[in-house]
C-alpha cells in the first residue's frame, strides 16, 4: 500500500518520464547521450577505471574505434566496453517482454567480460558476501546479504515480481531494485546490474520506450538518502507492522523523487540542445531543407564527433555532399577538425560536448544547479568558459 503523498510522488514521476518520452526530439535515439550517461552511470555504480574520462575523450575513442583503429586511450576503451554491455542488455528488454533470470545472468556476464572478475560473470554467487567492514569476515559489515544457498530461490521470486503489473512502474522499479541489492546475488557487479534492472523494468512496462532518464546518477548523487532508503526498506519483522510500511514508503518516495529529478535534467538538456541547433542555423543564415547540411545539423546532437564517412552513413547522403556540408560547418565554426586514433581526421561539435559536460556536472549536484550546489561525486572538471 502506498501512502497518499508517496502515491502522488509516484504519479508525478511517471508523468515526468512519460512527458520526456513524448516531447523529446533531440534526445530520441541520441546514441551519444545514452552512451555518455551510461558511462557516468558505470562510474557512479562501480570502481572501474576511467573516473576521469570525460565526454570528449570517450567520443574521440569511439570515433577511432569506428574507423577500425585501436584507440591509444586504453582507459577510454575499457569504459567503452562496459558501456557496450549495458546498452546491449537494456535493449534486450522490449515492452511486454518477460524478465528472466537468464536475461539478468547474461547482463551480468556482459558487464564483467574482459575484467579480472570475468570468471564470475553470469553466475549466481556460491559464497557469502557483505558490504563494508573487513575484507576477511562480515563481523563489522554494514550489511550482510542472504546466504548463498538462498540466492537462486530469491532471484526466482524477484523475477516473478518484476514480471507482474500490480504496481505502478516506478514503484515496481523501486521495490525490485531494493530487493536486488538486498539479495546481492553476484560476487561483484551488483551495483551496475541492479541499476540496469531499473531501466529494464521501465522499458518492459512501456514507460520509457525511447528515452531512459538517468535515475542511477541522481541516486548516486543523493547517496546518503539512497542508502538510507534502502536500509529503511529492509525492515526485519512482520510486513504488517507500521514500521515496515513506513520504511517501504520512504524508499519508494525517494526513488520517485530521483525519477522526477532525472527527467527534469534530461528535459533541460533537450531544451539546451534545441537552442544550440537553432544558434547554428542562425550562424549559417540559409539552410535548404533536407540538404546534407540540414540533416547533419540535426544529427550532430546525437553524434558530436564524426568523420566524413560516418556522417555520410548517418545522414544517408553521398561522400561528396557530406564533405561539402562538413566544410561549410567547419567554416562557420560549428565543427572543429581533430585527430582521433593514430592519424585519422575527424570533426567535433564542441558546443554539444560542452553541453554534455555541463549535464554531467548538473546531475552530480544535489540541487541540480552547480552555481549554488557543488557536485558531490566524481564528475568532469568545470570546463573553461
Amino acid at each position: 500500500m502506498l501512502d497518499g503523498d508517496v502515491a502522488a510522488d509516484v504519479a508525478d514521476a511517471e508523468s515526468a518520464i512519460a512527458r520526456l518520452n513524448v516531447a523529446a526530439t533531440s534526445l530520441i535515439d541520441t546514441e551519444a547521450l545514452a552512451r555518455i550517461l551510461l558511462r557516468a552511470e558505470s562510474v557512479a555504480s562501480s570502481k572501474i577505471e576511467g573516473l576521469e574520462v570525460g565526454a570528449r575523450r570517450l567520443l574521440r575513442a569511439e570515433a577511432a574505434r569506428g574507423l577500425g583503429d585501436a584507440p591509444s586511450d586504453v582507459t577510454a576503451l575499457e569504459v567503452l566496453g562496459n558501456i557496450d554491455a549495458m546498452v546491449a542488455a537494456i535493449r534486450s528488454a522490449d515492452e511486454g517482454e518477460p524478465m528472466t533470470i537468464a536475461l539478468l545472468l547474461d547482463l551480468h556476464r556482459r558487464l564483467l567480460a574482459g575484467t579480472r572478475l570475468e570468471a564470475h560473470g553470469g553466475r549466481l554467487r556460491e559464497v557469502q558476501n557483505w558490504i563494508g567492514g573487513s575484507d576477511y569476515n562480515p563481523c563489522s559489515a554494514a550489511f550482510v546479504p542472504a546466504p548463498p544457498e538462498l540466492v537462486e530461490h530469491l532471484m526466482v521470486d524477484l523475477v516473478a515480481f518484476s514480471n507482474s503489473d500490480t504496481l505502478p512502474a516506478v514503484a515496481q522499479a523501486a521495490v525490485a531494485h531494493a530487493q536486488f541489492e538486498t539479495i546481492h546475488p553476484f560476487v561483484d557487479g551488483n551495483g551496475r546490474t541492479g541499476r540496469a534492472l531499473i531501466h529494464l523494468i521501465l522499458r518492459r512496462r512501456g514507460l520509457a520506450p525511447r528515452v531512459l532518464p538517468p535515475v542511477s546518477l541522481i541516486l548516486a548523487t543523493w547517496a546518503k538518502d539512497y542508502v538510507g532508503g534502502l536500509e529503511a526498506s529492509r525492515y526485519r519483522g512482520s510486513s504488517k507492522i507500521p514500521a515496515a510500511h513506513t520504511g517501504t514508503n520512504l524508499w519508494i518516495g525517494r526513488f520517485a523523487g530521483a525519477c522526477t529529478r532525472a527527467a527534469a535534467d534530461a528535459t533541460s538538456f533537450e531544451h539546451r540542445a534545441q537552442g544550440i541547433e537553432a544558434g547554428w542555423r542562425d550562424r549559417l543564415d540559409k539552410v535548404r531543407a533536407r540538404s546534407a547540411t540540414d540533416l547533419l545539423l540535426r544529427a550532430l546532437v546525437g553524434a558530436p564527433v564524426v568523420t566524413v564517412n560516418s556522417a555520410a552513413d548517418l545522414i544517408g547522403r553521398s561522400f561528396v555532399q557530406t564533405n561539402q556540408a562538413v566544410a561549410r560547418l567547419v567554416e562557420a565554426g560549428i565543427l572543429h577538425q581533430v585527430t582521433v586514433g593514430r592519424r585519422n581526421r575527424a570533426f567535433e561539435a564542441p558546443d554539444i560536448i560542452d553541453a554534455f559536460t555541463d549535464l554531467e556536472r548538473q546531475l552530480g549536484s544535489p540541487a541540480g544547479d552547480t552555481r549554488t550546489s557543488d557536485p558531490v561525486r566524481r564528475v568532469p572538471a568545470r570546463r573553461q568558459r
